[in-house]
Order: C-alpha cells, then sequence, then structure tokens
C-alpha cells in the first residue's frame, strides 16, 4: 500500500498526485486543503490547522472521515504527525509532499524526520517528493536504481555520517570504493544509462534524483 502526505507548502511544487491513483492519502494541516480544492478526499487529514481558516476547518471537518486534531503547543510537526498516521495503514511505501517550498526550517524538519522514520522502519520506502525532485535514503549495502526518465539527474550526499566505499555501477560517471565526505560536491549530476546499483559500506546516503 502506498500512502501520499500533503502537506500546506506552496501549491506549485507540489508533484501531479495523479502519479498515486491506488494511494491512501492523508492532509497534513493546510495540505488538508490543498488536496479537498485537487479534487481529493483524504481518508485522514492531522495537524493544528493553525494554517487554515475557520471555514476551511469546517470544510475539512465535514468532509475527511478521520480527523486528528492536536494542539498548537507540541513537542511533534504536524509532518511528524503525518507520519505516525501514515504508518498506522502498514504501507509498503510513504510518500511526503508539500514540504519543500517555503520555510527552510519546515523543509529541514520533515527531512529529519523521514530520516528518523527510514531507520525505525527499513522496510518501508519514504520519499520526499516536489514537481521536479525525488529525494530518499539508502542504507550500507546494495541498492538497485532503475533509470526514471522524469528524473534525469542524480546526486549523493551523506546524512548524519560520512558515507563510506561507495561504488556505482552504470552511471555515466562510476566509481569503485569511494567516500563521500561531509561538504563534498563530487557526487552530484551523475546519470543513469539504464538500470544500475548503487553500493556502500557505511554511513546514510541521502540519494536524490531531479529533473532538468
Amino acid at each position: 500500500m502506498k500512502v501520499v502526505l500533503v502537506a500546506g507548502g506552496p501549491a506549485a511544487e507540489l508533484p501531479d498526485l495523479a502519479l498515486w491513483p491506488d494511494a491512501a492519502f492523508i492532509g497534513v494541516d493546510a495540505g488538508t486543503v490543498r488536496l479537498l480544492e485537487m479534487g481529493v478526499t483524504p481518508l485522514s487529514a492531522v495537524g493544528d490547522f493553525d494554517s487554515v481558516t475557520a471555514g476551511e476547518l469546517k470544510q475539512i471537518e465535514k468532509l475527511v472521515p478521520d480527523l486528528v486534531r492536536a494542539a498548537s503547543e507540541k513537542d511533534e510537526t504536524d509532518t511528524e504527525l503525518g507520519l505516525e498516521k501514515a504508518m498506522g495503514y502498514q504501507p509498503e511505501m510513504v510518500i511526503i509532499t508539500g514540504v519543500t517550498g517555503g520555510r527552510l526550517d519546515h523543509y529541514m524538519s520533515a527531512l529529519h524526520a523521514v530520516y528518523s522514520y527510514q531507520q525505525k522502519f527499513p522496510a518501508v520506502q519514504f520519499f520526499l517528493v516536489n514537481h521536479q525532485n525525488r529525494i530518499r535514503f539508502l542504507t550500507p549495502g546494495c541498492h538497485r536504481v532503475v533509470q526514471d526518465t522524469n528524473y534525469r539527474f542524480i546526486s549523493f550526499y551523506p546524512f548524519s555520517e560520512q558515507v563510506k566505499g561507495l561504488t556505482l555501477r552504470n552511471f555515466k560517471y562510476e566509481v569503485e570504493d569511494e567516500s563521500i565526505p561531509f561538504g563534498s560536491t563530487r557526487f552530484i549530476s551523475n546519470e543513469l544509462e539504464d538500470e544500475g546499483t548503487v553500493c556502500f559500506t557505511a554511513g546514510s546516503c541521502v540519494i536524490i534524483e531531479s529533473a532538468d
């Protein structure tokens, strides 16, 4: 099962939600309004809803069957509440969108939250997606990557700790047993020729796939 979380970032950054026709949608705060405006009624909505009007909240209460309203002062972000709700559906994949535009602190918070959930639930695939990019975390080992014409460029960065023993096969720029230190820009804008593998022995690797 796929679960798509839609948060309240700028509407212009959202991907085409038709990419996931069979997904369960969860609205995160003002992202619930975005979904309803696009003709999608989410199964659930979570958040403190301090970013919506009284009229919008009334509409959400009327249309969304499962509404979880949190206090404005809380330890968790709305995105974390959305991720917690998503895991109740026992998903194989979770897509988070509406978090990469607008405030950068919200984006960084979402990135760290997704990293934390990927560590806790390694069998689930987590993606941060907008109209131009797809971000995910890889753990040590070997990973098959298939070319996607929607995302021509593929970049690699360390997250939380240096990546060691990186080997890229069937990429335009192949490497063997390399490290990605913090601050390195060497591993950006690679390209996949068809189907390749990404292997590394230690660290946590962020892979960002981007359109031109």
